[in-house]
């Protein structure tokens, strides 16, 4: 049986300024607590109703299990991890940046577009959602463990990339109609508002999805999925 003060600490992860406070974080669910097994990060603690057979699991109930659980269909396990240090920021390849995304699920989605199509660092402004949030680690299904994550002024790094700057706007060239580098940094902005015009003025690059629809009335396309058609167009270039 869980005490409360072991609830209570397991609870209050579900705010940032306590996972930064502990240095630790929640994954759920078989599948992506195995895959963080895995890697190189550090298990805590694993609470499970259906034995994992490893040395630091505690074996509970379900009913304990809804009391820790973010979710609002608990799976089998919870377990706690340490957050790892971020490695050193690379300026080369294909780097994604993303300007205050605020939607845990678009950016558990990007992680995983950035996993996929090999973007193996992911640049975040600090206003965006943090990446340790419960629902950000359940929707990247594993793939936090493969892609570097760097929250950072945004604008200052801009400014001293050597690279070329694309981002994505509606008014911008034609994506499918234009020449992509092998490296590069693709910028995409939040999902109200696009791209923040101090980050506008480092963009060298200004590129598009046409819309087909014979009415063109679609407002905009959703951030992730905007991401996954420019990336996997970098990739094809």
């Amino acid at each position: 049986m869980l005490s409360k003060n072991q609830i209570k600490n397991i609870t209050r992860l579900k705010q940032k300024k306590y996972r930064q406070q502990e240095g630790l974080f929640i994954a759920e669910g078989v599948k992506v607590i195995n895959e963080f097994l895995n890697s190189n990060l550090k298990l805590v603690d694993l609470f499970t109703t259906d034995p994992f057979n490893i040395e630091d699991e505690t074996i509970i109930t379900d009913k304990d299990l809804k009391k820790i659980s973010f979710l609002s269909s608990p799976n089998t396990a919870l377990a706690v991890f340490k957050i790892s240090e971020t490695e050193n920021l690379n300026d080369n390849g294909l780097i994604l940046a993303l300007d205050a995304i605020r939607d845990p699920g678009n950016l558990g989605t990007i992680i995983r577009l950035c996993d996929w199509f090999g973007v193996k660092q992911l640049i975040c402004s600090k206003e965006t959602v943090d990446c340790y949030n419960p629902k950000v680690v359940q929707a990247t299904m594993g793939s936090l463990t493969r892609v570097s994550i760097h929250y950072t002024d945004l604008e200052v790094f801009l400014k001293n990339t050597k690279l070329p700057v694309f981002g994505a706007f509606m008014d911008g060239v034609n994506v499918y109609k234009s020449t992509l580098p092998k490296e590069g940094v693709l910028i995409l902005g939040n999902e109200a508002n696009g791209i923040s015009k101090p980050i506008e003025a480092s963009v060298t690059n200004k590129i598009s999805i046409p819309r087909f629809g014979d009415l063109q009335a679609t407002e905009s396309l959703n951030v992730a999925t905007a991401g996954a058609i420019l990336l996997s167009e970098f990739r094809r270039s």
